[in-house]
């Protein structure tokens, strides 16, 4: 991993940046309701997206502060991945409805 990466991870300054990001990404669904009434999200909805997308982004950042450059990438896809797994259950309950 290239030293700009490396030192933009241990900057405390980079939470600033996750919280910018996660406002951006929630102005997608807050856009789109006002083009369309397929998408309706209520406050609780856009709480915990927020919540979401920004813990994960820490725990980015954290595994990243902790673990050499070359498992970024794998700490990156695992955090993915577990992300979109507690997207799809609180979303459509898709992998507990299977159980039953």
């Amino acid at each position: 991993m290239n030293a700009t990466s490396k030192n933009f991870v241990q900057r405390n300054t980079v939470f600033a940046w996750l919280v910018l990001a996660t406002c951006v990404l929630l102005l997608i669904p807050l856009v789109a309701m006002q083009f369309t009434a397929e998408v309706h999200w209520g406050p609780l909805d856009f709480a915990i997206m927020g919540l979401l997308i920004f813990v994960t982004g820490c725990l980015f950042v954290l595994l990243a502060r902790k673990l050499a450059g070359k498992y970024w990438l794998v700490s990156a896809v695992l955090l993915v991945v577990c992300f979109l797994y507690v997207w799809a259950e609180l979303a459509v309950g898709i992998f507990n409805s299977m159980a039953s």
